[in-house]
């Protein structure tokens, strides 16, 4: 799963993609068709794996990731190409969701593009230059429609009252999101505007209070989700040994390092579930997996082997096994399922898959 950080010039998001990409996270180049964006991989925290680790005590831990895409910095006029533009829209488009990064903090020495600190006009700038090549998108799809229209395409009446509706909502200066399509309708148009979203404030030590609770109503007004972050005190934090950065985080009153609480946020935001494999004598394992798949499906995250010959799934719930600590006393009290091709996965079951090919 592919979250793009968008942004735009001098808010600090280069620093925090270095930041975490020196998170003890892998970084490579990510093929794109104009540009190469650095990815950087993220471990989502989960203390469930934490405890199979300890009960089962196999030689690895392995966690879900979360892949950040540093996408490269937005200007006014990107939808008519400004800046990198166009290599910066074709990016959106190959990632599954975005985290937009505002800028919060004050630095006399790090001009901001738009002059005074304002982070609420900052969202309105990105949002309004992928709603205008959104709506780009939008026209040319229904000059295409017209002639599906005349040859009496199949789904082509289906697809020109969706347009016309994206259309007249783009128009109102509203995402595409909020047309309520799923992403199976509107797959076909690839816009920007229908990716799901959340926020970075990029604070500092002592941010400017007023203009960060304005930000928090205006994000909470929208029902979306703010994660706020030092980018400086990140590159830090990344720095210290593990036992000094568990009492620098607990002097700052905070659990997680604020890349751990970006990376619990994607995996929300994307509606992802959590299962696992332990028991085994190698590893226990964390599996993303979009929320309503089945087992069939979860078997294919370890290997498409798994899914195309898939028989069967043993399944016991993390509960059942943190309060019996075995599996052979789950066995006795029939805690162990086994489920066919139609079981859709809950999060936190521990599997183990059946296969013929």
């Amino acid at each position: 799963m592919d979250i793009g950080i968008v942004g735009l010039p001098n808010v600090g998001k280069s620093t925090l993609f270095n930041a975490l990409t020196r998170a003890g996270a892998a970084s490579s180049n990510y093929p794109f068709t104009t540009i190469d964006p650095n990815v950087g991989v993220v471990p989502v925290p989960d203390r469930r794996l934490d405890a199979l680790f300890d009960l089962f005590k196999p030689p690895k831990k392995v966690p879900s990731y979360i892949k950040f895409v540093d996408i490269a910095g937005l200007v006014k006029g990107a939808s008519k190409g400004e800046g990198l533009g166009n290599k910066f829209l074709a990016n959106i488009r190959e990632v599954d969701a975005i985290v937009q990064v505002v800028r919060v903090f004050q630095d006399p020495d790090v001009v901001h593009v738009l002059g005074e600190i304002d982070p609420i006009r900052d969202i309105e700038v990105i949002e309004t230059e992928l709603m205008l090549a959104d709506m780009e998108t939008v026209d040319k799809a229904l000059e295409k429609n017209q002639r599906d229209l005349k040859a009496r395409t199949k789904d082509a009446e289906e697809k020109q009252v969706r347009l016309e509706k994206l259309k007249s909502l783009l128009a109102d200066g509203k995402p595409a999101r909020e047309a309520g399509y799923t992403a199976e309708e509107v797959r076909d148009f690839n816009l920007l505007t229908t990716k799901p979203v959340f926020f970075v404030a990029n604070t500092s030590e002592k941010p400017d209070q007023a203009v960060l609770d304005k930000l928090r109503a205006f994000i909470r007004e929208r029902g979306a989700v703010l994660v706020e972050i030092s980018a400086k005190i990140e590159s830090e934090i990344i720095e210290l040994p593990d036992e000094e950065k568990a009492v620098f985080l607990k002097d700052l009153g905070e659990e997680y390092t604020g890349l751990e609480k970006m990376a619990i946020a994607g995996y929300k935001l994307l509606d992802l579930i959590s299962f696992f494999t332990a028991g085994s004598e190698d590893e226990v394992r964390a599996w993303s997996l979009r929320r309503g798949l089945k087992a069939p499906q979860a078997a294919g995250r370890i290997h498409t082997d798994f899914e195309k010959g898939f028989i069967r799934a043993e399944v016991y719930s993390f509960d059942d096994i943190m309060k019996y600590r075995e599996e052979k006393a789950l066995r006795e009290k029939g805690l162990i399922r086994s489920e066919g091709k139609e079981y859709v996965m809950k999060d936190g079951d521990i599997c183990f898959f059946k296969f013929n090919v």
